[in-house]
C-alpha cells in the first residue's frame, strides 16, 4: 500500500516528509511502548503511536523506522518535525484512535508485524 493511500484512508495530515507519499509499506505496528518498538525485526514498517515526543522519533531512528502516524489527535512538535526531517522520516497525524486506525489499515490489506 502506498503511503498516499494510507493518508487518504485515515483522513490524515502529513506534517513532514511529503516526498515519501509514493513509498510502499506492507506492514504496520501499533504501540505506545517504545520498548516494544525496539523489538521489531521487520523492515519498511509503519508505526502507529499516540506517544508524541522526541523519544518516539529517536526510538524510530534506532529501529530504522521512517514512517510514523500519530493517532488520537496527537500533534508533532516543531522539534519532532525537525528531528524527523534530519532523519528523512514521514510524520503523519490522524484523529482516529489507535484501534480504529489499525482496524482500517488491516481491512485495507496492511499486514501486522506479528
Amino acid at each position: 500500500m502506498k503511503l498516499r493511500e494510507v493518508v487518504d484512508l485515515l483522513n490524515a495530515t502529513v506534517v513532514s516528509g511529503k516526498h515519501h507519499l509514493d513509498s510502499e509499506v506492507e506492514y504496520s505496528f501499533a504501540s505506545d511502548l517504545m520498548s516494544d518498538v525496539l523489538t521489531i525485526e521487520k523492515d519498511n514498517i509503519l508505526l502507529l503511536t499516540g506517544l508524541a515526543n522526541l523519544q518516539t522519533i529517536r526510538t524510530a531512528e534506532m529501529s530504522e523506522i521512517t514512517k510514523i502516524i500519530f493517532v488520537r489527535k496527537k500533534k508533532a512538535t516543531p522539534e519532532m518535525i525537525q528531528l524527523a526531517e534530519e532523519n528523512d522520516m514521514i510524520l503523519i497525524e490522524c484523529d482516529y484512535s489507535m484501534f480504529k486506525a489499525s482496524g482500517m489499515l488491516f481491512n485495507a490489506g496492511m499486514k501486522p508485524v506479528y
